[in-house]
């Protein structure tokens, strides 16, 4: 049961109350504008924005790429690190844009 429909269930089993009847309207008011506020952060807009520099530049390695490869290789990443562009690639991964193969110790990216 969601908040919400707990909150719903309280004021109608406490319908003759109107305090309690009061505050279940506010609390469902304050859920609804929590949930409708969904917009992207800066750092979300800019990450997405170097996740398509990412997904271009893969796109020029057919064999798969290590990230360090990447960076070094891609003028529009020459400012992010290791860690930044890895997470990156973690995310396109589960949101199925790139492949990850292990070879030895290092991790090959290419596009899906």
């Amino acid at each position: 049961m969601t908040k919400r429909e707990m909150f719903e269930t309280i004021a109608t089993v406490n319908a003759d109350n109107a305090e309690i009847v009061e505050f279940c309207k506010h609390e469902i008011e304050l859920l609804s504008r929590k949930s409708g506020s969904k917009s992207l952060t800066k750092t979300q807009k800019a990450n997405i924005e170097v996740m398509e520099a990412i997904k271009e530049a893969l796109a020029n390695f057919a064999d798969g790429v290590t990230v360090t490869d990447l960076i070094a290789s891609t003028p529009a990443l020459a400012g992010f690190t290791n860690q930044k562009v890895s997470a990156l690639l973690r995310k396109m991964k589960d949101e199925g844009i790139v492949n990850k193969a292990i070879e030895g110790k290092k991790a090959i990216f290419t596009l899906a």
